[in-house]
C-alpha cells in the first residue's frame, strides 16, 4: 500500500490536472515519468465511474477489488525496473460478452445472468499481460441484437451528452464509459455496426477491425461470420494503442488470421497527401439528416485541404445492405442461441413436466423479445422450404456487396460515409418500431458483410448539439491506413477534445 501521505498528494494532483479529460496516451505518460501512481489512478477512474454511474448506467458490474490489485502489481513492477506497455495501469472496460475468467459475463440477458466463464478470451489475456486494468464490465442490447442498449434484459444505457437520449448499441455501456470519462477506452463487439454507431453517438473513436485481425475466441457468439470486437477510445492515437496489443494471429480462433501486425501508433504520423477517397452516392442520399450530410461534406473538405482527394462514387448492391444483413445474421444467430436449453449452463424454468416443455419455458422466459424476434427469423430462413429463397440468396447478394467495395478500391485507398444516418435518438424512441431502430444501421453493415476495417471518428455536432461521426472504410487488414486518415482528420477537424458534459 502507498504511503498515506504520498497518496494525498498524488490524488490532489490528478484532481488539479483534470485527469479524466486526459487521453491514454497523455496518462500513459504521466505513468512512466512518476507523475502519477497506477493505483491512485486507478482509484480515481474507480470512484468517478461510482459517482456518475447511477447517471448513465454504463456498467454492469464494476471489479473495484480486481482493479486496485492489478493497479498495485503495475506499481510493484515499475518500482522494481521492469519494462512496461504503454497500457499498463491504466483503467479500462469491457463488453460483458466478452468473457474473463472467475467474473460474471451476462450478455445482459436473462440467460446468463449468473455465469461465470472458467477463462478468459484471447483478447482479455492479451490486455491483461500487458498490465490492463480492467474497472468493470459493460451493459448491452441482450447478447448484442440491438442498436441502442435498451435491449439489456437489466437496465438501459444513457447517452453521457443527454441522458435522455440513447448512447446507441449494442456496445452502448462501453461507449457511454469512454465517453462519460469513467475509463480511459473499452472493448465492444461490432456485428453490423455495435461499435461504430454507438461510438458516432457519444462523439468518440471506434474501430472495427478486419474480420479476422483480432481473435474471436472468449466471444460469445452472435453472427459468427460478421462478429468482431472492437475498440473505443477518446482519440485515434489512443484506438493505434490498444489495438497493437490485441491484433494477431490466435491458435484458439480458426478464422483469426496470420497476416503483420503494424507499428500502429508509430504510422499515425504518415503523409496523407494524394491518397483518394471514393464518397458513395447510396450512403449520402435519401434517408441521411442534412446536418450529417454537412457535416460529413465539410470533414471531407479539410480532408481536401491536406491533400486527400474525394469524389462521389456509385456502389449500387450496398442498398440491398440491410435485408440482407437481416437474413445472414438472424440465421447465424438461430444457429448459436440453439445451446441456450436448460440443460447445459445457464438459465432454466422451474416450471416444467416434459423435456419439450423444458426447451420451451427456459428459451420464452430467458430470451427477450428481440433476441427472440431474431431467432424465429432466422429459423424461418434456414428451413427446408425457405433455405434456398432467402439464405442462399442473402449469402449471393454478400458477395455482390464485398465485389462493390474491391471494385471501388482498384481506384481507392479508402471509403468515407456517415457512419449513422441519424444522431442519438431519445430514450423509448424507437424500441416499439425494430425496423426503424435497424435502418441506423444503414452504412454500417456493409462493412461486416465485407469484413472490412472501419473507424467512426467525430466530426460535428447536430442542432441539437449532439455528435456526428464520420466512417472511415479501408482495404482488407488497412487499419493502419484508416487510422492515419483519421489522425490527419482528427488534427485539422477542431472535433478532437469534443467532452459531454457530465
Amino acid at each position: 500500500m502507498l504511503q498515506s501521505a504520498k497518496s494525498t498528494r498524488i490524488i490532489r494532483r490528478v484532481k488539479t490536472l483534470n485527469i479524466y479529460d486526459l487521453s491514454l496516451a497523455q496518462v500513459s505518460s504521466m505513468l512512466k515519468n512518476g507523475e502519477i501512481s497506477a493505483y491512485e489512478l486507478t482509484k480515481a477512474s474507480i470512484e468517478r465511474t461510482k459517482d456518475i454511474e447511477p447517471k448513465l448506467d454504463s456498467f454492469l458490474s464494476i471489479t473495484d477489488e480486481l482493479a486496485l490489485a492489478q493497479a498495485k502489481a503495475v506499481d510493484e513492477k515499475r518500482a522494481s525496473g521492469e519494462a512496461l506497455s504503454d497500457i499498463a495501469g491504466i483503467p479500462m472496460a469491457i463488453k460483458d460478452n466478452i468473457c474473463t475468467k472467475g467474473i460474471k459475463t451476462t450478455c445482459a440477458s436473462k440467460m446468463l445472468e449468473n455465469f461465470v466463464p472458467p477463462y478468459n478470451a484471447t483478447v482479455v489475456d492479451k490486455l491483461f499481460e500487458k498490465g490492463a486494468v480492467l474497472v468493470g464490465k459493460t451493459n448491452l442490447d441482450e447478447f448484442a441484437m440491438g442498436g441502442s442498449t435498451e435491449n439489456s434484459a437489466f437496465k438501459p444505457t444513457r447517452n453521457p451528452w443527454d441522458t435522455s437520449r440513447v448512447p446507441g448499441g449494442s456496445s452502448g455501456g462501453s461507449a457511454a464509459s469512454v465517453a462519460g470519462r469513467q475509463v480511459f477506452y473499452a472493448l465492444g463487439s461490432d456485428t453490423g455496426g455495435s461499435v461504430r454507431e454507438p461510438a458516432s453517438f457519444t462523439g468518440i473513436v471506434g474501430l472495427k477491425p478486419t474480420y479476422g485481425r483480432i481473435s474471436r475466441y472468449g466471444l460469445v457468439a452472435f453472427g459468427s461470420s460478421l462478429d468482431q470486437i472492437g475498440i473505443f477510445s477518446r482519440d485515434v492515437e489512443d484506438c493505434a494503442m490498444v489495438l497493437s496489443h490485441m491484433a494477431g494471429k490466435d491458435r484458439m480462433d480458426g478464422t483469426s488470421v496470420d497476416v503483420p501486425v503494424p507499428d500502429y501508433a508509430g504510422e499515425l504520423s504518415g503523409n496523407v497527401k494524394g491518397m483518394k477517397v471514393g464518397v458513395p452516392k447510396e450512403l449520402l442520399g435519401e434517408g441521411v439528416n442534412q446536418d450529417v450530410k454537412n457535416a460529413i461534406v465539410a470533414a471531407l473538405e479539410k480532408l481536401k485541404e491536406q491533400g486527400v482527394e474525394w469524389e462521389e462514387i456509385s456502389m449500387p448492391n450496398l442498398k440491398y445492405s440491410i435485408e440482407t444483413y437481416y437474413i445472414i445474421a438472424p440465421c447465424e444467430a438461430s444457429s448459436n442461441l440453439a445451446r441456450y436449453d436448460g440443460i447445459r449452463y445457464g438459465f432454466r424454468t422451474g416450471d416444467f413436466e416434459t423435456l419439450e416443455e423444458l426447451y420451451k419455458r427456459t428459451r420464452s422466459e430467458g430470451f427477450g423479445e428481440e433476441v427472440k424476434r431474431r431467432i424465429m427469423i432466422g429459423t424461418y430462413a434456414l428451413s427446408a422450404g425457405y433455405y434456398d429463397a432467402y439464405y442462399k440468396k442473402a449469402l449471393k447478394v454478400r458477395t455482390l456487396i464485398k465485389n462493390d467495395f474491391m471494385n471501388a478500391y482498384e481506384k481507392y485507398d479508402a471509403i468515407i460515409t456517415p457512419t449513422a444516418p441519424n444522431t442519438a435518438y431519445k430514450l423509448g424512441e424507437k424500441i416499439g418500431d425494430p425496423l426503424s431502430m435497424y435502418m441506423e444501421d444503414l452504412c454500417t453493415i456493409p462493412v461486416n458483410m465485407a469484413g472490412l476495417p472501419g473507424l467512426s471518428i467525430p466530426c460535428g455536432l447536430d442542432s441539437n448539439g449532439m455528435p456526428i461521426g464520420m466512417q472511415i472504410i479501408g482495404k482488407h487488414f488497412d487499419e493502419a491506413g484508416i487510422l492515419r486518415l483519421a489522425k490527419a482528420y482528427e488534427n485539422v477537424s477542431g472535433f478532437k477534445n469534443l467532452k459531454a458534459d457530465i
